[in-house]
């Protein structure tokens, strides 16, 4: 098995920090990524450190945050290690990008992307690693244009790693964002992957930028169709009251969150993904018929958005 090289996966992850963030800067075109690098203070969890970058109050991204970070600890969390119970106690590194996208217009879904890399290692035996990540979609108003151009773009990703390889994680992204507590998905899905390693370093590090590289084609098109679209009071009010299912799956389930808080992560690294503003309301439903039950009824239901 090829040795990993973190030194390559360092340097892949910054630069995607900043081709993504150019991207971005440029079709929102009225606001620029704010830089705040930070380092960890040495102590428990050791050191590393990061590079936030935040987009706020844009023409058409009402706040995003792209993050890079490597951290290093001398005990695995339990987040990290739950799949994986003979690497608990073990000393790690990890490093990865993570970002979060909560668009203005209602008619935008917010998109979520993450690669990451994790080394676990201990003394007189060989270093345990493994990739993950993946992209998925969260729409208010869905469209199936969109659905369809995103699982493309999925698909494309998934592409290294040979044809069974999108089918697998679509299924993976479909089970993992789901809000069990509201028997509901977050979105209409993508990819999600975890624990790789299979292959060798090589394959598995040439997926990750696949999957890296894909969320630009998959994401951009859709803003620039939707920025434009006419909307109002009624549609702004759904936007933030679906934002508040967004925070919940972030707080409750999601794995990165959990590992960069037990990790002693940074608190405002970790939570940037949370949108500016949020609505709940008690036992709402939407009206049949509507645009919004829509969602509900059709979107939010896991399919082969493929097919022919």
């Amino acid at each position: 098995m090829s040795q990993p090289d973190k030194a390559a996966v360092k340097s892949y992850l910054i630069e995607l920090q900043e081709s993504i963030c150019s991207a971005l800067a440029r079709a929102d075109g009225g606001a620029v990524f704010e830089t705040d690098a930070w380092l960890r203070e040495e102590g428990e969890w050791l050191g590393g450190g990061g590079i936030s970058r935040v987009l706020r109050e844009g023409a058409v991204i009402e706040q995003g945050g792209v993050n890079f970070s490597h951290v290093t600890g001398k005990s695995l969390p339990p987040s990290a290690s739950a799949h994986r119970p003979e690497l608990a106690g073990r000393r790690f590194e990890a490093m990865g990008l993570s970002l979060v996208i909560h668009p203005r217009n209602p008619y935008i879904p917010t998109s979520h992307a993450n690669v990451r890399f994790f080394i676990a290692e201990q003394q007189d035996e060989l270093p345990a690693w493994w990739f993950g990540g993946g992209f998925d979609l969260t729409p208010y108003y869905g469209n199936d244009a969109d659905c369809r151009h995103w699982h493309g773009m999925a698909r494309e990703a998934c592409a290294p790693l040979g044809a069974g390889a999108y089918p697998r994680f679509k299924q993976w992204c479909d089970d993992y964002f789901f809000l069990k507590h509201r028997g509901e998905p977050r979105g209409i899905g993508g990819l999600f992957f975890d624990d790789l390693n299979e292959g060798g370093f090589e394959t598995c590090f040439t997926f990750m930028k696949s999957v890296g590289d894909h969320y630009i084609p998959a994401y951009l098109p859709i803003l620039q169709r939707r920025k434009n679209h006419p909307y109002g009071e009624r549609q702004r009010d759904f936007q933030l009251y679906r934002r508040g299912r967004y925070v919940e799956f972030n707080l409750v389930y999601d794995r990165g969150t959990l590992f960069g808080l037990q990790s002693g992560g940074r608190t405002e690294s970790i939570l940037m993904s949370m949108p500016p503003l949020v609505k709940w309301r008690y036992n709402w439903q939407p009206e049949p018929g509507t645009e919004e039950s829509e969602l509900y009824e059709r979107y939010l239901k896991p399919q082969d958005w493929l097919a022919e």
